[in-house]
């Protein structure tokens, strides 16, 4: 069996790491994907993936909620430095529910959208009440390749998202969130990765690297299929976006 690829996970939020990441190993987990979203949280990830290469791909980014107006250009420069050794650019995008203002917002995400492009890196999109606009920044902008991390947007426009070589991803929030479980049933399994969010508590309790194999039996459930296959197919579609190293 192939196992699972969490392709999405705060590992510098979590208490207890190494026993976290010694369990996901132990369920079958092939490799994690380690999201930054501010210069500490993304020296932490540039980290932890120098520490446990092969396993943990970093991914540098620049989150809408942590987004200060005097911090634009240092944290900016940080990514630029270190972005070409990293899978993806991340977490990066629009949260038109936070408190920093829109436009503020758009402007720093316009700028990473350049850095993705000038490095060939691949955005983990945040769009928060925000899916038709980051959509149209990400396609304006010229990107190939693109995720939607947790996507609870219209069908309609996950089609368009689909259509245009972009993915979504699903959480365990499949397992009460009517918005993304329609969006993940009617997306087709070639555009779908799986992943935590860890720790974001799900139901009051919070999410580690291993349950990845838990959003895999939800998809499993919504599909029709073997939880199996589904790991498969979700781990080939990340390794081919991301080309990780030694997985492919």
């Amino acid at each position: 069996m192939t196992g699972p690829i969490d392709g999405h996970a705060h590992l510098n939020e979590l208490a207890a790491l190494h026993r976290c990441l010694d369990d996901a190993r132990q369920a079958g987990v092939q490799a994690i994907i380690g999201v930054g979203m501010d210069i500490p949280s993304n020296r932490r990830i540039l980290a932890i993936a120098a520490a446990n290469e092969g396993f943990v791909f970093p991914a540098v980014g620049y989150h809408p909620w942590e987004i200060r107006k005097d911090a634009v250009e240092e944290t900016l420069a940080f990514i630029d430095e270190n972005l070409g050794g990293c899978v993806a650019l991340g977490e990066v995008g629009l949260d038109y529910k936070a408190k920093v203002k829109k436009k503020l917002q758009r402007h720093v995400f316009g700028e990473l959208l350049r850095l993705a492009l000038r490095h060939g890196k691949v955005p983990i999109l945040h769009c928060r009440y925000s899916h038709e606009r980051v959509f149209t920044m990400v396609t304006e902008a010229g990107v190939d390749r693109a995720v939607f991390h947790w996507y609870t947007g219209t069908i309609d426009l996950m089609r368009r998202i689909i259509d245009a070589g972009y993915y979504i991803s699903a959480t365990p929030a499949l397992r009460y969130s009517p918005p993304h479980r329609e969006a993940v049933r009617a997306a087709p399994m070639d555009g779908i990765l799986i992943e935590t969010d860890c720790p974001v508590a799900y139901q009051g309790v919070e999410s580690r690297p291993v349950d990845v194999v838990d959003t895999a039996r939800e998809v499993a459930r919504l599909k029709g299929m073997d939880p199996a296959e589904v790991m498969a197919v979700t781990a080939e579609n990340t390794k081919n976006l991301y080309s990780l190293p030694g997985l492919l």
